[in-house]
């Protein structure tokens, strides 16, 4: 399998158009570079989803901005997403990782490296994402390119596991001029003393886009009826966007609640499912649950969800069937980008409750856009969602995300006070707006950006 190297400059989703006024000494160091983003994966997944938002809102402000995902053989996503589990914290039953890991990290990135700087120019700034990417900067670097790297997922803990992770990341780490996590606390202990080398940048979400979009409760019930998930007149006219595993229809007056995450073991859609059926569906012989997903071949760069589905399609199919019948697994097809962001908004607009019970988060994303819809949410106490969520405030944190009973206590608390869950909703809605906005953080990356660049001419490629 040949390495590949897309470019791609996302077009309009059909939103209107807000670029930013940039400030003159912005718009003028920026105006003769290109700035290339660089991940791992186009579609699934919280970095996708930001870069195709953000890379459109360059370009609309003035800024020449261009998104480059970078493909590799499957030995090398094996060995990134056993990175990405332990940076936070997870332990890792594969062992520690040696001179193999290493080559299959360093004979991949060296490859990549390669073929970007046959398409970047000197002067060219690169913003890296992720594990997946690191690798590449001392070969950029090297070619006399400003570069940063984000972090998007991280922990506070400092464990063995998490120590060593830092440990086999540190040759990389040393060449970027700027490294970019969601919170201070996130970066490693390497880094410690650095100031003006470490960067907080949270995430943010873009209103404008079609996920996030005013969608009144008769469309959100509609585009449910067209993927086959609630009744409604005729037959579903979009079931191909999406498999549903359900004995029966989502009632369209049942209360419902809603995780919608990639199938990954620290999103533990497992534990939602278990908690449901032993804490809240015994309680409440309404509710139902949703849980909702992409689908696993549509992501190349993670090889554990279609795993992850088949293990959770088969604890469902052990449960009673009068739970059984109240829990709906529903996986969205990433093919068409512009139904999955309708199903995924009718999703979060039909749900009475969000939930988020990660058991490790970096930040989310899908936390984020149940805020900007208002919605009531429970999730673990865990990572970046304590920056986004205040217990008591803009939702409930359950402390530790094991605790099924703690977790179901809180949904049904919220499903029993209407009043409560409106409250939850409002102040939910207000803090997004005021911190987690993509204008926010544009501008943010603007400061990066300024930053990076060199006092000193830059160098050409060798």
């Amino acid at each position: 399998m040949g390495l590949l190297v897309s470019e791609i400059l996302p077009e309009s989703d059909g939103g209107a158009s807000r670029g930013v006024s940039l400030p003159v000494r912005i718009a003028h160091a920026l105006a003769q570079r290109t700035i290339w983003h660089l991940n791992s994966t186009a579609r699934g997944g919280g970095v996708a989803d930001l870069l195709e938002k953000s890379i459109r809102l360059h370009n609309e402000s003035g800024l020449r901005a261009r998104w480059l995902v970078l493909t590799g053989e499957p030995g090398f996503f094996a060995v990134t997403k056993r990175l990405h589990h332990r940076l936070h914290g997870s332990p890792d039953p594969a062992g520690p990782l040696g001179p193999a890991e290493r080559d299959v990290y360093e004979s991949t990135t060296r490859r990549q490296a390669r073929e970007v700087l046959e398409l970047v120019a000197p002067g060219d700034l690169c913003v890296l994402h992720d594990p997946q990417t690191l690798g590449l900067a001392p070969h950029l670097v090297a070619a006399g390119l400003d570069v940063a790297w984000r972090c998007h997922i991280g922990t506070a803990a400092r464990s063995a596991v998490v120590r060593d992770t830092w440990d086999f990341l540190d040759p990389y780490l040393r060449a970027p001029a700027r490294c970019v996590f969601t919170a201070e606390r996130y970066a490693p202990p390497g880094l410690a003393g650095q100031r003006d080398k470490v960067v907080v940048l949270r995430p943010s979400i873009d209103p404008s886009a079609r996920k996030n979009r005013p969608m009144t409760r008769t469309a959100a019930h509609d585009r449910l009826h067209a993927i086959g998930l609630q009744p409604g007149p005729g037959r579903p006219t979009a079931a191909r966007t999406a498999r549903i595993v359900q004995d029966r229809l989502l009632p369209a007056d049942a209360p419902m609640v809603l995780q919608v995450s990639r199938w990954d073991p620290l999103k533990d859609m497992a534990g939602v499912l278990r908690g449901f059926a032993d804490h809240v569906a015994p309680a409440r012989d309404d509710v139902h649950l949703v849980l909702a997903g992409p689908e696993p071949d549509d992501i190349p760069d993670d090889p554990e969800g279609g795993r992850i589905l088949r293990e959770l399609r088969g604890v469902w199919e052990a449960l009673d069937r009068p739970v059984r019948e109240r829990v709906h697994l529903v996986t969205l097809s990433l093919s068409d980008p512009g139904a999955n962001a309708d199903s995924v908004n009718a999703l979060q607009r039909r749900a009475d409750i969000v939930v988020q019970k990660s058991l490790r988060e970096g930040f989310g994303l899908t936390v984020t856009e149940a805020m900007w819809k208002g919605k009531a949410i429970v999730a673990s106490a865990v990572g970046g969602i304590t920056d986004q969520i205040r217990d008591g405030h803009e939702g409930a944190l359950v402390r530790n995300p094991h605790d099924l009973a703690a977790f179901g206590r809180s949904i049904l608390r919220l499903l029993a006070d209407g009043d409560l869950r409106e409250r939850y909703g409002t102040a939910a809605h207000r803090r997004c707006t005021k911190e987690f906005l993509i204008y926010r953080e544009f501008m943010d990356y603007c400061s990066l950006y300024t930053g990076l660049l060199r006092r000193t001419p830059t160098a050409t490629h060798p």
